[in-house]
């Protein structure tokens, strides 16, 4: 036996116990090389005692951590119990001994008992993940806009007043706004009130260095008068000129239609001492790159994944997605950490195209082999099955049969997480 055979066997992989969640937040703060405030602590120290809780003993002392917060994302045409992972911490001393991976495998397992056939995360380290079953499976776009001149569009923003709202006011006033456009995209998260509070505005002052990058309050935006459902609102904040020409930073807009869109991005690029609006994290099909009359003000400065997902349950996760048109293949899968999922499979979606898919096991020749990695990439309708193809990543057997996977699969709007936490 190896010395990391050796080190395997004597660690116990088990639920976190309630008791030792400061003990995980001090492991996951020496990993990250973190210091937080009390607010801080007190925020973490919530999500992960409301969360799935794995932990890895070595006797006494706690060497690893794996949490994940209990959420509901959108899928196309449904909405699905989702799995987000996050805290993923092993003590220094004790990496490569198979210790996240025995984590994992204990997570996948409380995965299924939780019902939660999906899971997510937001990766620190993008290469780890891949082969824990993980795909790249919703993109964003960082745009900049030159606002020391007026937006130039190429329609007429909606008339409706704008009107800045105190933001403790937002979760009430903006959730039915929100809740609306979630059917539109796949890749969203529903809310509660804690995460409006916590996780879109950081009203309690609880994110890591939040005000420390010279940028002031959250600022909200509501497009509508008092009294009617707002058309669209924006989450920003602002800087000030300074060293630099003044900024405006987006964290959220959500709009009913492209005249609203129009006119909250409008206003965004009108306010005083600021020549520049930057938005981290957009749609990579923004209808704002349409609108804009002159692409030289509105320029896309960085594109990246965003959301990795994860199909706990493939089953499950392609029977409760609405399809966009039907499709009869076989499906050799590969999955290694998971072995119920792998094998061959015959998916079928019949004509009426949004529902009633079945996934069933077969002995027929595969149409299509691909691994569960790049079939959560496609899941969403963000990434087409035929890039991993000519990426040698899969491969099609019968001719055509990607082409019409990819047609099933598509979605009338990319998949997009705006949420980065």
């Amino acid at each position: 036996m190896t010395t990391d055979d050796a080190a395997r066997a004597t660690t116990d992989v088990r639920a976190l116990a309630e008791a030792d969640l400061d003990r995980a937040l001090d492991l996951s703060y020496t990993v990250f090389h973190l210091k937080p405030g009390d607010r801080t602590r007190s925020f973490h120290r919530d999500l992960l005692r409301d969360g799935l809780r794995v932990g890895a003993y070595d006797g006494e002392e706690l060497a690893g951590l794996v949490g994940a917060h209990r959420r509901t994302m959108t899928v196309p045409g449904s909405q699905l119990p989702c799995a987000a992972v996050d805290f993923v911490s092993v003590l220094p001393t004790h990496r490569r001994r198979g210790i996240l991976n025995s984590m994992m495998d204990e997570l996948w397992r409380r995965c299924a008992a939780d019902g939660r056939p999906l899971a997510c995360l937001w990766p620190s380290e993008s290469a780890i993940y891949g082969r824990y079953g993980f795909g790249a499976a919703t993109e964003v776009y960082r745009i900049e806009i030159d606002a020391s001149r007026p937006l130039a569009l190429r329609l007429a923003p909606d008339g409706r007043p704008l009107r800045l709202i105190d933001p403790a006011e937002a979760p009430a006033m903006l959730a039915a706004r929100y809740d609306a456009t979630l059917p539109q995209r796949a890749g969203r998260f529903t809310r509660d009130e804690s995460w409006w509070r916590a996780g879109a505005l950081d009203l309690d002052g609880v994110r890591m260095n939040a005000g420390q990058d010279g940028f002031g309050p959250a600022r909200v935006v509501v497009l509508g008068a008092p009294g009617e459902q707002p058309g669209g609102y924006a989450f920003y904040r602002t800087r000030g000129p300074g060293e630099g020409p003044g900024v405006v930073r987006v964290d959220e807009l959500e709009a009913e239609s492209a005249p609203a869109a129009a006119a909250l991005w409008s206003y965004l690029a009108s306010i005083d001492l600021t020549s520049t609006v930057r938005a981290a994290s957009r749609p990579a099909d923004d209808p704002l790159l349409y609108l804009a009359a002159d692409r030289d003000q509105v320029r896309i400065t960085g594109q990246e994944p965003s959301l990795w997902l994860r199909l706990v349950d493939v089953r499950t996760a392609l029977t409760a997605r609405s399809w966009a048109a039907p499709v009869d293949l076989v499906l050799d899968l590969r999955d290694t950490a998971l072995p119920a999922n792998a094998g061959r499979f015959r998916l079928t979606v019949g004509p009426a195209g949004p529902a009633g898919a079945t996934w069933e096991p077969t002995d027929e020749a595969p149409d299509i082999s691909l691994d569960v990695r790049e079939l959560a990439s496609c899941y969403l309708g963000g990434t087409p099955l035929r890039h991993f193809v000519h990426a040698g990543l899969a491969t099609e057997h019968t001719p055509g049969a990607v082409r019409r996977l990819d047609a099933a699969l598509e979605t009338a709007w990319l998949p997009f997480t705006g949420e980065n936490h």
